[in-house]
């Protein structure tokens, strides 16, 4: 399936694994570019030795193309630069910051640099600064996302219309079907994210897998917009911000009960109650825990199918 992304990331299928925060380890990573898509360790949940540690045993793990997704908003972001070329990975992909900071410097030492942005505004300013290509990531997705609640089949089309760059689509894609139309719209490829939390390699832990798997229309929210607009599953957690909300509280309020660590605890410990659930809009179309191969081959097959399906219907 050759296309500008497979030609630049050296892979088979035009799909990228999410780096998302404490699920996207080195095991699923790993998994997904032995599947011939682009795997990524998600570095937002990993203190820079663990950062290294992940590097070094997806290495071993296959000897396919793979990266790392940095989000730049972390104080010790130049040390996990430094380890990313150290450690010869030879794709980065950014988010939560400006791309002019690192492109070039990633860029000089031979890297490949992409850049997640939610609008057209950030998409030119993304080109600007000579990143390889962007992702553009609807307001479905799970985790933190963009302030506008601009949808991905509205935002994928607007974007293509003013780059030039490659452009993968993200946000409420986890079927070939969606595959196959982001790309109708536009996008030379696809970026998943919440369908491979719900993967045998995912680093989640079992309880919110199955809570992901449980879910259903409705579950998940965009919330906390004052901070930084995250999609949640709707929790205990969740019920105490949205009481917190009935009093209008201040953004030092809200910044209190969040806390610490909450991501962590409730993705990565299993805390169901207390913890932050991020997970997209689309986890009420995932009905199943499978290994990362299986899901690949799955989304595969099934955008075969449709395109055969549209050619039909236009012929």
């Amino acid at each position: 399936m050759p296309n500008r992304i497979t030609e630049l990331f050296n892979i088979q299928y035009p799909i990228v694994q999410a780096g998302m925060v404490w699920n996207s380890g080195w095991r699923l990573a790993s998994a997904a570019s032995n599947s011939g898509i682009l795997g990524l360790i998600g570095a937002g949940s990993m203190y820079p030795d663990v950062l290294r540690e992940h590097i070094q045993k997806c290495k071993k793990a296959t000897d396919k193309p793979f990266g790392v997704n940095v989000p730049m908003l972390y104080p010790n972001i130049r040390e996990i630069m430094d380890i990313i070329v150290e450690e010869g990975v030879k794709i980065v992909f950014t988010s939560a910051g400006n791309p002019k900071t690192w492109t070039s410097w990633l860029q000089e030492k031979g890297i490949t640099v992409v850049h997640v942005v939610s609008s057209v505004k950030f998409a030119l300013k993304a080109q600007e600064a000579g990143v390889d290509a962007i992702v553009a990531e609807g307001f479905e997705a799970g985790g933190h996302n963009g302030r506008d609640e601009t949808t991905t089949l509205t935002l994928i089309p607007m974007v293509k219309e003013h780059i030039k760059i490659p452009l993968i689509a993200a946000g409420g894609i986890a079927t070939g079907s969606a595959m196959l139309a982001t790309m109708i719209l536009g996008a030379d490829g696809v970026q998943i994210g919440s369908r491979f939390v719900a993967s045998e390699e995912s680093s989640a832990h079992q309880a919110f897998k199955q809570v992901v798997v449980d879910a259903k229309e409705g579950d998940t929210q965009l919330t906390l917009k004052e901070l930084a607009p995250v999609r949640l599953i709707k929790n205990k957690f969740y019920d105490e911000v949205e009481a917190l909300y009935k009093t209008g509280p201040t953004v030092a309020q809200l910044k209190e009960l969040l806390g610490r660590a909450r991501a962590k605890k409730g993705m990565f410990e299993g805390d169901l109650d207390n913890g932050e659930l991020e997970i997209g809009q689309i986890s009420g179309l995932i009905h199943d825990i499978k290994p990362t191969s299986q899901i690949v081959k799955d989304i595969i097959e099934e955008f075969k199918l449709a395109k055969i399906e549209i050619d039909q219907i236009i012929l």
